[in-house]
């Protein structure tokens, strides 16, 4: 019976070595792809679904799309972001206007939650890697730019719904 045992042992031990051996010989000779990371800054691609920072795209005009509904402040699981804005009275409406959008990258778990729940689409992620500092206070970031206003939006009108066509009757007698 202990003989039965340590033979099985045995012929188990070889089968899981094989199984080993034949995975080392198989990437053995696969062909390697090495980046050449410093050297290739300027041609490296990263994949299209990667998170590198989030940003808050302007345009020329320096204008973004962020109405300061923090929302996605709100839904920050772990609050790396701070929405701060203020009350403005345009054409006898009062109007929240973003004061300081804050992203803090240091505690940031790059979950995109942010991203989804914004209802403007203000905010993305870009492609940028290169984020190691030597202070972590160089990880926190305003995003919305000093002096940036928000993108006045034209309120889009709705096609009206065509007629019903009358129905013709045809009197066949």
């Amino acid at each position: 019976m202990e003989n039965n045992n340590y033979i099985q042992g045995l012929f188990g031990g070889l089968k899981t070595l094989c199984v080993g051996l034949k995975t080392t010989m198989r990437e053995f000779f696969t062909k390697k792809i090495t980046e050449q990371y410093p050297e290739n800054r300027e041609t490296l691609v990263m994949f299209d679904r990667f998170r590198g920072s989030l940003v808050m795209p302007h345009n020329e005009e320096n204008e973004h799309k962020c109405i300061a509904c923090g929302l996605c402040m709100t839904n920050c699981p772990n609050g790396s972001i701070t929405v701060t804005s203020r009350t403005e009275e345009v054409d006898g409406k009062k109007k929240k206007v973003l004061d300081k959008y804050i992203y803090d990258q240091g505690i940031c778990m790059y979950c995109m939650v942010c991203v989804r729940v914004c209802p403007q689409n203000a905010i993305d992620f870009d492609q940028s890697f290169e984020n190691a500092v030597f202070d972590r206070s160089k990880l926190i970031k305003q995003l919305n730019q000093p002096g940036s206003k928000c993108q006045e939006r034209k309120p889009v009108a709705k096609p009206a719904a065509p007629k019903p066509a009358a129905i013709e009757t045809s009197n066949n007698q």
